[in-house]
């Protein structure tokens, strides 16, 4: 995993435009590919041993559509990335991802920047649309033991007064973290819950992709 969270990706402190979002998604393309082996052992210590592979494939299919079409609003982006995700990714790792983007994309419709507010509203939206899909929770052992933590510390960020530049910093961080706690949790979704307590002492490899994510937004 990335060991540092240096300057996000924002082009301006107050906002996040397209371009941005196309370099968080670009940069997330390039660690799911560096960290493919890491996330194919996580996944083989508790799962079926394919999410390396699955997000490969899928963020490689990401940078062809984001080298063949511009994007004018981050709606349009992220909904592309959804659609994306869905049609290419096998196994659970797919529908859950796609459902982020699809979902993060409502509360940005017809922008094309946004500020701290609208995309904390954004990233709720995403990662609600994972519990739902997936009917986890915290301390399931899934990527929203990443996710979920992150949110509550980009929220908290904003509501001190930060701007995405910060906010998202933070939430990286707690990503990390939390995605660092799942090491002792036994898992209770997914395939790895059929280990019951030989679940634990594995990290989740859907929270270490998740945790991935988050920091290629500030890295």
């Amino acid at each position: 995993m990335m060991s540092a969270v240096p300057d996000p990706v924002a082009g301006t402190p107050a906002t996040l435009g397209v371009p941005d979002l196309t370099t968080w998604l670009r940069r997330y393309a390039a660690e799911i590919v560096a960290h493919e082996q890491e996330l194919t052992d996580l996944d083989a210590a508790i799962g079926d041993g394919d999410h390396g592979a699955n997000m490969t494939r899928g963020m490689t299919a990401v940078v062809a559509v984001l080298d063949q079409t511009p994007f004018e609003t981050l709606d349009a982006l992220a909904k592309k990335v959804g659609m994306t995700l869905v049609s290419s990714v096998g196994g659970a790792s797919g529908p859950l991802y796609g459902t982020f983007w699809l979902r993060f994309a409502k509360p940005l419709s017809g922008l094309a920047r946004t500020d701290a507010a609208t995309l904390g509203l954004a990233l709720r939206a995403g990662v609600e649309g994972i519990q739902q899909r997936g009917k986890a929770e915290g301390g399931d052992k899934t990527m929203l033991d990443a996710f979920l933590p992150a949110l509550a510390a980009y929220d908290a960020a904003v509501d001190a007064g930060a701007e995405p530049t910060a906010a998202l910093r933070d939430a990286a961080t707690a990503g990390r973290a939390g995605c660092a706690a799942t090491v002792t949790m036994v898992a209770r979704k997914g395939r790895a819950s059929y280990l019951g307590e030989r679940s634990a002492g594995h990290q989740d490899p859907g929270a270490t992709s998740a945790a991935l994510l988050l920091e290629c937004a500030v890295s």
